[in-house]
């Protein structure tokens, strides 16, 4: 019977080539959409799964509470991570790992730069990465030795044999490779080519509890609980220092660590994971539109199967086999489609991957793709054929053999909110197209309270990295020479993404009770002028006064902080000791657009920086850039010249919502085009339907104009129903999604109405060929059989 139902199926779609050919084309369209989104959607909800013991892994994130709220911070103090192994019961192993570096690694006459941490002994205990060689424990914990990964190992070595081998870290220390462990998968939080002892490089600032500037792991016992291990933490603070403010260590699962970057009042509550949803969505939106367009295209022809049904009926047909052929005649459409989709999703998916730096494969020998595959045609299958197939077994045999068959109003109103769905979803997407892309020109243009024009950097290494700073001083002289070359100043960290902070900062007649947190970088000479950001008062660190070593810089919001009234000259305490504040800055923006603009010091120590930012004179560019290639080599010939435009640093803290306006056009295009074949379908079975009736209009005196009016309104008052139903849906979604940014732009009515009538004009583009072709027949054939 199946295979009955089947071949009666595959003549069916053979004999309607039009229809069959639009419903086969958007349904593969929707499931080429789908498959791609599954793809990344897997891909970013596996992110550290394959850890072992993943369940008792949890980063350490850092909770300040306010009277009003509570800010989080995921970075942590030195000291933290030997103090939960030693303190609270539930921690079974804990390791602090330093921000990535990207250092200059050598194995004889090879010379490459390489990303990787310094982690504290514990690290393999809780990350258990497979050993290729060696004991990667053993190796970690001794200060001579360096873990590599399996592609560092072979990318100096020609082989992942390296054990016991030698590499010379920035032109100074050797280490040993002690082990070489598996190349970590891209799906994990953690990158990095090696791995060193956190000791090495420890420094006095850094066993302090007020600076933060690590990240820190643990893993619990078997038994414990994330509640109870977190119970216990909430008194670190309290009983390590004297501070008023509240403190409290929490415990995030490493599982969310890739998904959850965003915090409220302490807890977790968004980042990719709103991606992933809306990924998800869009996959769904455009899946239910090539659904619709198979339903409406199916219940329009409906009139043509009447006397099929019926015949079928009179000689014993039951309706559950007549429900079992048109669901068949809809699993056949799907399948066909999903084999087009399976082609379109191989051809578009390296394309997919750059645009959205991912390495995703279609692996065609994995059994849950292929499970995958057989659901998604399976439920496209039944959603887009269960109605036509319900209404077509329904009608009464006795009625379609007399001829005088006759759907009702049921079968055209629900025909035409197909449409207004269908177009609802649609119109969504266009606004969605258009905010998001009026969101990301907002991002691009923000002024940001420092100028990021006209800016390259480069890194401070090598020869130029020496503990006095001299030499970095006489590098920076000779840029600024220059005559290419405007200013040039030293940084800690770039300043449009000040990550570290410190709770460091006091002043005379402090409240106890406050919480002084504040971001913090050290910088050197010429920082206000060659970042282009605005005095309030005061003035910059100045070369000829050896004072300011010990005097500082802050912005207008540590001022609203501190209550101070006239705060130039004032004392404050911070990481130089005891000095005073020299000049306000005017509040610039320290991180994305997502964040609050945060209380900043900045104090002088050019020795303790590690990027040099160089503002090049407009339109000197490029002899910019090789007047200070020329002059690196001279100071720091050892090291291969790197540089960086601080822009493009701008623009990669952008990268999800950059993708997110990609995926919006895409993918809106897509719909909308899913949409108009549809449309274009359905408008050409009305003016076939209506062929004699175009025919007598003709002959009365119609125009082309008249005819095109009529067949066109129909359409297009359906559009403006789904206009109306889509504005506000659009509205409170876009709000929500606006709402993730600290700075955005306003959803502005003309917005709306931009989409309302590009839809518009999509549907009658659409409409209009089918109805100008039909107005245009000639009345006489058209009536000829009357």
């Amino acid at each position: 019977m199946i295979r009955n139902y089947f071949k009666i199926a595959w003549r069916s779609l053979l004999k309607n080539k039009l229809f069959s050919g639009i419903n086969i084309v958007g349904l593969a369209l929707g499931m080429t959409c789908s498959l791609l989104i599954w793809l990344w959607v897997k891909d970013e909800l596996s992110y550290d799964r394959f850890m072992p013991d993943i369940d008792q892994l949890y980063a350490v994130r850092i909770n300040f509470i306010g009277d009003d709220k509570t800010e989080t911070s995921t970075l942590t103090n030195g000291l933290l991570a030997g103090i939960l192994k030693k303190e609270i019961p539930e921690v079974q192993y804990s390791t602090k790992v330093q921000f990535p570096q990207e250092l200059l690694i050598k194995a004889g006459d090879k010379a490459v730069k390489e990303n990787g941490f310094y982690a504290t002994a514990d690290f393999f205990k809780v990350f258990n990465v497979p050993t290729i060689y060696g004991n990667a424990d053993a190796a970690l914990a001794d200060l001579s030795k360096i873990i590599i990964t399996r592609r560092t190992a072979e990318k100096f070595f020609g082989t992942d044999a390296a054990l016991g081998k030698q590499l010379q870290f920035n032109n100074a220390t050797y280490y040993t490779v002690g082990a070489v462990i598996d190349d970590l998968p891209t799906t994990s939080s953690l990158q990095f080519d090696w791995l060193i002892n956190y000791d090495v490089q420890e420094q006095d600032w850094k066993k302090t509890w007020g600076n933060s500037f690590c990240m820190t792991y643990v893993k619990l016992t078997p038994q414990a609980s994330q509640a109870k291990a977190e119970a216990n933490m909430a008194g670190i603070y309290k009983r390590y220092t004297d501070w008023k403010a509240i403190i409290h260590p929490v415990l995030q699962p490493m599982q969310d660590v890739h998904l959850y970057t965003k915090y409220e009042n302490g807890q977790a509550v968004g980042g990719r994971i709103e991606y992933v949803r809306i990924f998800a969505l869009v996959a769904l939106f455009i899946l239910l539109i090539a659904c619709v367009n198979f339903m409406n295209l199916a219940t329009a022809r409906s009139a043509m199967r009447a006397k099929e049904v019926g015949v079928r009926k009179v000689v014993g047909a039951l309706r559950s086999s007549l429900i079992g052929q048109f669901l068949s005649e809809a699993i056949l459409t799907s399948l066909l489609a999903v084999v087009v989709a399976i082609l379109l999703t191989t051809l578009v998916l390296p394309t997919f991957n750059s645009v959205f730096e991912k390495q995703i494969t279609l692996d065609l020998n994995e059994p849950i793709l292929w499970l995958s595959i057989v659901v998604l045609v399976v439920v496209t299958g039944f959603v887009a054929g269960s109605y036509p197939a319900l209404f077509l077994s329904s009608l009464q045999p006795i009625r379609i053999l007399k001829g005088t068959l006759n759907f009702g109003a049921g079968a055209i109103h629900f025909r035409r909110a197909l449409v207004v769905f269908q177009f609802m979803l649609s119109t969504f997407l266009i606004i969605g197209m258009l905010v998001v892309g009026r969101q990301m020109n907002y991002i691009q243009n923000k002024k940001l309270g420092l100028d990021r024009e006209n800016i390259l950097y480069t890194t401070i290494e090598g020869d130029l990295g020496d503990e006095t700073g001299k030499r970095l001083e006489t590098f920076r002289q000779e840029l600024i020479r220059l005559p290419s070359i405007a200013s040039a100043t030293t940084t800690m960290t770039l300043p449009q993404n000040i990550q570290s902070s410190s709770g460091d900062l006091n002043w005379l007649g402090k409240p106890e009770n406050i919480d002084a947190n504040a971001s913090a970088m050290t910088i050197g000479y010429d920082f206000i002028r060659t970042m282009g950001i605005q005095l309030v008062d005061g003035r910059d660190f100045d070369k000829n006064r050896p004072a300011d070593s010990s005097a500082y810089l802050i912005n207008e919001s540590t001022v609203k902080l501190m209550k101070m009234q006239n705060p130039v000259g004032k004392q404050v305490k911070f990481w130089n000791g005891w000095g005073p504040i020299i000049g306000v800055m005017k509040d610039f923006h320290l991180q994305s657009l997502h964040q609050p603009i945060t209380p900043l010091v900045l104090a002088l120590a050019p020795s303790n920086t590690s990027y040099i930012l160089i503002r090049t004179e407009a339109g000197k560019t490029q002899q910019a850039i090789a007047d200070v290639e020329r002059l690196t080599k001279r100071f720091n010939p050892n090291y291969p010249f790197d540089y960086h435009f601080a822009d493009e640093e701008y623009d990669k803290m952008y990268r999800s919502e950059q993708q997110v306006n990609t995926l919006i056009n895409y993918f809106g295009v897509l719909a909308i085009v899913i949409s108009c074949l549809g449309l274009f379908g359905l408008a050409a079975f009305t003016a076939q339907q209506r062929t004699k009736e175009i025919g007598v209009r003709k002959v009365l005196g119609a125009s082309v104009a008249n005819i095109v009016s009529l067949l066109s309104t129909d359409f297009l008052k359906l559009v403006f129903v789904a206009l109306v139903l889509a504005t506000p849906l659009a509205y409170w979604a876009l709000s929500k999604w606006l709402g993730s940014f600290e700075y955005r732009t306003e959803l502005s009515w003309w917005l709306f109405s931009a989409g309302a009538v590009l839809a518009t004009l999509v549907a009658l583009l659409t409409i209009s060929y089918q109805s100008i072709k039909a107005a245009l027949m000639n009345p006489v054939k058209s009536l000829r059989t009357e």
